[in-house]
């Protein structure tokens, strides 16, 4: 297989943060409060109603706080015979994108047929229009036929990086006149620590067939503008191709959720259970709040028996353990902008001490919060 660098896209540019919530202030004892003005003695209605903040959406509030973002685009332009392997997304992550805890890789049909798949698994045949997605990072092979090996890509790819932006001519050397096919790969990158419930529920491989979606569907259309866009060389080209990545990654995840049985368990399917969902919901919109089983429960509309039946099954855990471990999420991506100190971070995240909220992490993380800030802000650097 010979492979010849045309052009090279990257496109580093973060997803935002996790959006954090208002500065909470506590008055100080010993000193009354001042006196209001006159015109500020009526009390609005809305002041004295029950503050109920608006429903939030779990699964974007999960991707803003792994900080999903597409770091590498290019398009594969093959002749048959031809055949790829792909790296783990572990070894590929120094040429990437450094420093990122979770680095996998996506496919996307363009032209003509292939086959795709984890190494030494049945492979999968994909057409114009498919996308094939490996969410744990496994090495695989893209091939023209089935149950072709070849050299592993990542050589290729650490000559690649550099040189903006790219693509890639693949085929053997007795491919001519063999048939055609154009792939549009990407990379995706986000943290897996301390606590990342989406990656963990999603299978080793996802395919979606554009056989099952309308021809002018979300994603068809999102591929199409990918396709004119990575062609097109603009000013702007890599940030938008890095956000259209982010974007097809989403409409597959809503595209694999329709596609499973209604008690399938899963963290993804809890999202769509009344009974789970609007937990989970819940949690998401006010993990400070100190929550209990019973306060979650009456929320949810349900009975403590029944919504730990229901959250476990499709969860995987109790809520009240879950709701640890994803405060925890977010206090390590608030460490990990170094901008808070540790017991701002711990109020942030529903801890009354510094200490409790220090304690809780170690336990849950397996280091102190000083101590992970220190590995984030050495990781960036990278």
């Amino acid at each position: 297989m010979t492979a010849h660098p045309e052009y090279l896209t990257e496109s580093p540019t973060p997803a935002p943060h996790l959006t954090r919530s208002p500065k909470r202030t506590t008055k100080k004892p010993g000193k009354p409060a001042p006196a209001r003005v006159a015109s500020a003695s009526v009390a609005r209605t809305d002041d004295l109603a029950p503050h109920h903040p608006p429903e939030v959406d779990a699964l974007s509030e999960v991707l803003r706080a792994v900080r999903l973002r597409g770091a590498v685009f290019f398009v594969v332009n093959a002749t048959a015979p031809w055949v790829a392997e792909a790296a783990s997304g572990r070894e590929l992550t120094p040429l990437i994108m450094p420093g990122v805890q979770h680095l996998f890789e996506y496919h996307i049909v363009t032209r003509g047929t292939c086959y795709g798949g984890l190494i030494g698994a049945p492979p999968i045949q994909l057409n114009a229009g498919d996308v094939i997605l490996f969410p744990h990072g496994d090495a695989h092979v893209m091939s023209s036929a089935p149950k072709m090996r070849g050299v592993s890509a990542g050589g290729e790819m650490e000559k690649l990086i550099g040189r903006p932006p790219y693509a890639l001519s693949v085929s053997d050397a007795d491919a001519s006149g063999g048939s055609q096919a154009e792939v549009v790969c990407g990379f995706l990158g986000c943290d897996a620590r301390p606590f990342n419930p989406l990656i963990a529920t999603l299978p080793r491989v996802l395919h979606v067939r554009a056989q099952d979606e309308p021809p002018n569907g979300v994603l068809a259309s999102l591929i199409a503008l990918a396709v004119t866009e990575s062609k097109a060389k603009r000013a702007g080209g890599d940030s938008m191709l890095s956000r259209l990545s982010e974007l097809m990654f989403v409409e597959v995840l809503r595209q694999h959720l329709q596609s499973l049985p209604a008690e399938h368990a899963g963290w993804l399917t809890g999202l769509r259970d009344p009974i789970a969902g609007k937990a989970l919901t819940l949690l998401h919109a006010r993990p400070a709040k100190e929550w209990t089983l019973e306060d979650l429960a009456r929320e949810s509309h349900t009975s403590r028996s029944v919504l730990a039946e229901r959250f476990k099954h499709f969860v995987g855990e109790p809520p009240m353990q879950y709701l640890a471990r994803w405060r925890m999420q977010l206090a390590a991506g608030l460490l990990a902008e170094g901008n808070a100190n540790v017991s701002a971070v711990a109020f942030e995240v529903g801890y009354g001490s510094e200490a409790a909220f220090s304690r809780a992490f170690k336990k849950l993380v397996g280091m102190s919060p000083a101590a992970w800030r220190a590995n984030a802000s050495g990781s960036s650097k990278h």
